[in-house]
């Protein structure tokens, strides 16, 4: 690991089960995790992980819904018109784009996958309107592979505890992998962004709120801006 002594391995597993206590006691779970835990397809899962980019959760949920009520398979996703998948999917982020890009991602899927989610991240960025981080959270909620996906809040809060030292988004995830143990890899983006988004938010960290405000150095200081 590239910081001090500070984090190690036991230090590590202070802080990790310290955020799923914490996790575990709230009563909000992101959509993904439901849709993994209620035994959802492969499918159903790499579209709703698509839906989500840039959108609530409730969103998601409700346009994944609609969605699913019309077409539950990519066979039946080709019948839809460009249209019909709009008024499925909206009000969801660039749901033009998204409703675009699932007509691709469905015809993709028939033709050249024989409507089998492939189960790796190098082959799932093949696809229209799947980026790594959309990705590595299908290998992990669909498959229960071992991968680390990273958002914003993952990068930010990484970089903030000194997990790692990186610039972008993209480059955390290589990082990542070289820094922490492998049984953190598949929770540390369900933590670190209801985190981010419930308590360390970029611009107010409510650090007397912190699950781990013993194990920050950056407890209760001011957020720069």
């Amino acid at each position: 690991m590239k910081n001090s002594s500070r984090w190690n391995k036991k230090s590590l597993a202070k802080l990790f089960s310290a955020i799923k206590v914490w996790n575990d006691a709230l009563t909000y779970s992101p959509i993904i995790d439901l849709m993994a835990a209620g035994g959802d397809t492969p499918w159903q899962i790499l579209v709703s992980t698509m839906l989500s980019a840039r959108t609530k959760d409730e969103v998601t949920a409700s346009a994944s819904r609609r969605l699913f009520a019309h077409a539950i398979t990519p066979e039946e996703t080709i019948k839809l018109s460009i249209e019909q998948l709009e008024k499925a999917i909206f009000p969801v982020g660039f749901y033009h784009t998204k409703a675009k890009n699932l007509a691709k991602l469905s015809r993709m899927m028939v033709g050249d996958y024989h409507s089998e989610v492939p189960d790796s991240v190098e082959e799932l960025i093949k696809l229209p309107g799947i980026g790594v981080k959309t990705a590595s959270l299908v290998v992990i909620k669909a498959f229960n592979k071992l991968d680390i996906c990273v958002d914003t809040h993952v990068h930010r809060i990484s970089n903030m505890w000194g997990f790692v030292e990186t610039k972008k988004p993209e480059e955390t995830r290589d990082a990542l992998k070289q820094a922490l143990p492998e049984e953190h890899w598949k929770d540390i983006n369900q933590y670190l962004v209801t985190l981010g988004q419930l308590v360390c938010r970029p611009m107010k960290h409510e650090c007397d709120k912190c699950p781990v405000q013993t194990l920050c150095d950056h407890a209760f200081k001011p957020v720069k801006r």
